[in-house]
């Protein structure tokens, strides 16, 4: 699938002629291009509003839907966007200057948020909650002023898991970031290209490219998070049994809202006895 030419685009530069590289960019491709066609994310002649906070999950992301965009399976304009929130220590030069020499069109915005969340959120808090909120609101507001119709974030596999386990721990629902959603608004596409991705790949796919990785942990919040323990968590699971992450991914594609306790999503008071078993019949064994 993979050409030996580098220079399908900027982005792929200098790409390691590694078989082990190669296979690496074959699989996230297929990845994110399963994710695309499978949830419906393609808008002919669309706008996205790419988003990129100089981690190797959004750089991985970028450098990928541009190869997907020059093999004719992206029709859509990609427009790349960097929210600079103030956080101290942000090398605010790194991602205009990478874009600059990528040829990569792009929008560098700088909004103050960080000034806000260090006055609101209480000592000892962390805070993820609201700085996620207000560069997801200035985020929006970009892409109405640029005419996307979809903003498309970097959220990888195992974040999307996280974020089931930390809901279930947490918050008592069975729930996750979705691959696309709308925004309350009802007048964007939220869209996770690399749902499919694991952060592994991510990983070793932008180090390997040499991208200049911009920390995330710049506002000294991360440090005992409840993601964090969670990945900890599954870090451990993985260890112990290696495929566990995928495994318990591919369970959030496969639900069975009969086999659950939701009355909301089954009806279980209407469930009448026939002659055979309805469709979503499953025989669960007795594990107790």
């Amino acid at each position: 699938m993979l050409d030996d030419l580098d220079d399908i685009h900027p982005l792929f530069h200098g790409a390691p002629k590694s078989t082990e590289f190669k296979k690496l960019r074959k699989r996230i491709v297929q990845n994110v291009r399963e994710a695309i066609e499978q949830y419906g994310m393609i808008e002919r002649d669309a706008r996205w509003l790419v988003c990129l906070s100089g981690g190797k999950d959004s750089y991985t992301m970028l450098a990928i839907l541009y190869e997907l965009k020059w093999r004719g399976l992206l029709p859509v304009d990609l427009l790349a966007c960097n929210l600079d929130q103030g956080q101290p220590g942000f090398p605010a030069t790194v991602l205009p200057e990478f874009l600059e020499k990528m040829g990569v069109p792009h929008r560098i915005e700088y909004q103050d948020t960080y000034s806000i969340v260090m006055d609101k959120v209480p000592a000892g808090r962390t805070f993820c909650a609201l700085c996620s909120r207000l560069r997801r609101g200035n985020l929006y507001r970009i892409a109405r002023e640029e005419g996307c119709s979809a903003v498309v974030l970097g959220h990888h596999r195992d974040d999307i898991l996280e974020t089931f386990f930390m809901n279930l721990f947490h918050g008592s629902r069975l729930a996750t970031m979705p691959p696309k959603l709308v925004n309350e608004e009802g007048d964007l596409f939220v869209y996770r290209p690399l749902a499919h991705v694991a952060e592994a790949d991510c990983e070793k796919f932008a180090t390997a490219m040499n991208y200049p990785i911009i920390p995330c942990d710049l506002c000294g919040s991360q440090d005992g998070l409840q993601r964090q323990q969670v990945k900890g968590i599954l870090d451990g699971w993985e260890k112990n049994a290696p495929g566990r992450r995928q495994k318990m991914f591919r369970a959030l594609m496969n639900t069975r809202p009969s086999h659950l306790l939701d009355p909301a999503i089954f009806d279980f008071k209407g469930l009448q006895i026939n002659e055979q078993k309805p469709d979503n019949f499953l025989d669960i064994p007795d594990l107790r």
